[in-house]
Parts: structure tokens; sequence; C-alpha cells
């Protein structure tokens, strides 16, 4: 059983920071109405996936000790994103193996640390929310590293349907959207496919919005839907859970968020 207000550190993530602060303001959101003291470490840097995905574990490995003091001492640790909460709980203890003293640490946070969502389900118990979903019908892409190195999968649709949501599953809601972080950029030409199999799947739904959980995917996913003339509404799952949607347009529509 978590604490009675377990203290929780959000790791806002360099996305979120850069491109969508209302992930993180609507992640806050959602924690505090689950009964957590929420925090937001200011010496926060990158998880480290973009180094450690080209091979440098040199910078890795500083970013990854900084990470360690930054989060240490919270109840748990929080991450609007798959993608980096699976660096955080899966890669970066191996990056200590040399190291029993920080290699426990690391498998200390690792412990710790949970995706947002299957936080709220799985840790908190939230099995019903208060918002309401007014962002017409929905379909849901299942990032990689959040399916399958974090299971999460079925918690965000159970808390959509708590506030209203229809959804629309697509045909392959599993399947990469072909971002994949540094691979888009080392492999443009496959990437491109990749994401346009993705829309086409999208489009062939009906559905009026896009949700997933990490922000890497939706702008990926929001600057191939623009260029293909597309007019469905891209937006983090966090922003409708926290009934946050109206406040913020979808991604992609202010102009530099969801260019490709």
């Amino acid at each position: 059983m978590p604490p009675a207000k377990p203290r929780v550190a959000l790791f806002a993530t360099c996305l979120v920071d850069l491109y969508r602060p209302s992930i993180g303001f609507a992640a806050i959101k959602l924690l505090q109405e689950a009964g957590c003291q929420v925090e937001v470490p200011r010496a926060q840097t990158c998880c480290g996936q973009p180094a450690y995905n080209s091979g440098d574990r040199a910078t890795t490995r500083d970013l990854a000790e900084g990470i360690l003091d930054a989060f240490g001492g919270y109840d748990y640790v929080v991450v609007p994103s798959g993608s980096c909460g699976g660096m955080l709980k899966h890669h970066l203890p191996h990056l200590f193996d040399d190291d029993p003293n920080l290699r426990a640490r690391a498998d200390a946070l690792a412990e710790r640390t949970f995706e947002l969502v299957s936080f709220l389900s799985d840790v908190m118990g939230i099995d019903r929310l208060s918002a309401r979903a007014d962002v017409g019908t929905i379909t849901y892409h299942d990032s990689c590293s959040g399916l399958r190195e974090l299971g999460v999968k079925n918690q965000p649709r159970r808390l959509l349907e708590s506030i209203g949501a229809t959804i629309t599953e697509m045909a392959d809601p599993e399947i990469c959207c072909g971002f994949g972080g540094t691979f888009c950029v080392k492999y443009p030409e496959i990437s491109v496919r990749m994401v346009s199999d993705k829309v086409r799947d999208i489009a062939a739904t009906g559905a009026e919005t896009l949700l997933a959980g990490d922000l890497g995917c939706l702008l990926n996913i929001a600057g191939r839907l623009q260029r293909e003339g597309h007019r469905t509404q891209v937006r983090h799952v966090a922003e409708v859970l926290a009934g946050m949607a109206e406040q913020v347009p979808p991604i992609g529509v202010s102009g530099r968020e969801g260019s490709d």
C-alpha cells in the first residue's frame, strides 16, 4: 500500500518541458487529486536516452548520477512518458554494473519509478476520475516503451472510459509510429513509412482525437497527420484525464509543435 500521502517527484521529461508544459501541469493535477504531495526537482535533466541509444555511455552515466542525486528520498518518481520511464526503470541501473553502491541506488530508484497512468491505476488504485471527456471519439496509440517495457495497455483505456470517453480502436494500435527517438533521425525513410502507415490506421477509425502517453510519438504523428491533410486532433492522455483539453490547443496547432 502507498503511504497515506506519498511524496512524489515528477520527472517532467525534456520534450514536455520544451514543447508541451501543459502535460506536466496535467500530471501534477492528476497526482494531487489522487492524494499525492507532488514536487518537481529543479535539478532534473534529460533521462539520458538519446546518448544511451547513440552508444555514449559516459555522457549517459554522468546524467544518471545527477538523476540519482535529484530524485533520492522520494516515495515515488512518476513520469508522463513510457519512453523516459523505461529508461529510468530498466536501462539506467545497468550503467552502474561496475559500482555496487551506485547500482543499489539505481535499483532503488527503478523500483520507485512509474509511468503516470500506470501509477494512478496500479499504485494509487484510481479507477475513476472527475473530469469529463470532451474531445469527441478517441483512438489510442500504444507507445512501444510504455507497452513493452512498462506494461501500459489497459490502464489508460479504463480511466478514459471512467470519464465518459468513446474509444474506437485502430486495427493495430500496438504498431510503432516510427519515432523511436534517434531512430527517426538515423533512418528517416523507414520512419516516414512507419508513421504514414500509422496515420492511415488512425484515419480508418474515423476518430476525432488521437491520444497516447508519449509526447515523442504524438509530435511525430501530429506532423504526419498535418502533412497528409488530416484533421484528427492529437493530445497527450494526461491532458484529457485531467480535464485540461480545452485549455490548450491540440498538439501541432500552435505552429512549432508537431513539425517533422
